[in-house]
This record gives C-alpha cells, structure tokens and sequence, in this order.
C-alpha cells in the first residue's frame, strides 16, 4: 500500500506542477495506468531510456555506436523488468521457485540470453507469458548483436580491400607514368636520329 500511495502522490505533484495540465495528462496517460493498475509499475523504468542519450553521445555519433548503445541499454532494461514482473508473478503462487529477486534476475539473465539452464521456471500463466516475451526479446537482441558484429567486421575487411586497392591503383599509375616517359624519350630520339644508349 506504501508504494501505491508514493506512486500516486509522485503523479499528483508533477501533474500539478506541469502546465498545461492537461497536455500533460494525455502525453502521460502509461503514468496514470501505473497508478491505477500497480501491475504496471515496472514500466516506470522506461524513464531510464533518457539514460541511453547520454551513453549515446559518449560512445560517439557513428550509427554502429548508436546500435551497441541501444541495445545494451535495452537489454538491461528488459532484464530487470522482467525480473520484477517474475518476482511480481510467481512469489505468491504454489510450487514456485522464483521467489526472491537475485532468483528472478538469475532467471531472466539465463533466459534472455537463451542459455535457459532451467533451475528456475515460472508456474503461473503470467509468469510463463513473461518468459515467451523475454525470449523472444533475447533471441531479437542477439540477432541486433549478432548483425552488429557482422557489420562491423565487413567494414574491417572492406577497408583493408580499399587500402589494398589504393596501393595497387597507385602503383600502376607510377608505372603508367614511367612507361608513357620511356615512350616520349623513345619517340624523341627517333625523330632527332639519336643512337639508343647501349
């Protein structure tokens, strides 16, 4: 009860203090969920996602940076909401294991990573619901992770191609040089009846 009234109360002074306020309502309505349904709380850690801008910027610019930031932000995130919602699900209900947090983080770090070692499993259909969604969110950021890499060592290895490339296309313009120089001198010891050098 403690943390629904200090939810609501969280909600009640920023909504007062926002003008307009009823801008604010709309644009917050997932904030008014939380507090009327407490199911949802776990969702408050989306504020975490400003989070990511900053680690964005310190990785750098580059789209890659922007993906590794993302995506290991994301991955945190879903891990510990997970974890919650597990915990919120199973530590109530008959037969469950997950009944503690560092159970449920244990869990959800096995499961999203698809290792899945099943010492922990959920037993209620909520909880089973959470694992499908987990799972399914492992299995997109090891595919992010996974194309990440792969692109990277493409560009490593065009690069390198490019690097070779730029090396071999001076090399025949110097010799293209040279030989246009041996054909001008050539030419012009013809024409003066010059002896070629023995």
């Amino acid at each position: 009860m403690g943390h629904l009234v200090r939810f609501a109360l969280d909600y009640a002074v920023r909504w007062y203090l926002a003008r307009p306020r009823w801008r604010w309502f709309y644009r917050h309505l997932h904030e008014f969920a939380i507090v009327v349904l407490p199911m949802l709380r776990p969702l408050r850690l989306l504020r975490l996602l400003t989070m990511l801008n900053v680690l964005q910027r310190s990785v750098g610019g580059a789209l890659r940076g922007q993906v590794i930031a993302y995506t290991a932000g994301a991955t945190l995130l879903l891990i510990y909401v997970a974890s919650l919602a597990m915990l919120d699900a199973e530590r109530d209900a008959e037969r469950a294991n997950i009944t503690t947090f560092p159970d449920a983080l244990w869990w959800s770090t096995a499961t999203v990573t698809t290792v899945g070692y099943g010492d922990f499993a959920p037993v209620t259909g909520t909880g089973r619901l959470i694992a499908v969604g987990l799972m399914l969110g492992g299995i997109a950021l090891l595919g992010v992770v996974t194309a990440t890499l792969a692109s990277w060592i493409i560009q490593q290895v065009a690069e390198q191609d490019e690097a070779n490339q730029s090396a071999t296309r001076a090399q025949v313009a110097e010799l293209t040089t040279q030989i246009a120089a041996l054909r001008a001198e050539q030419t012009t010891r013809h024409r003066t009846g010059t002896p070629e050098p023995q």
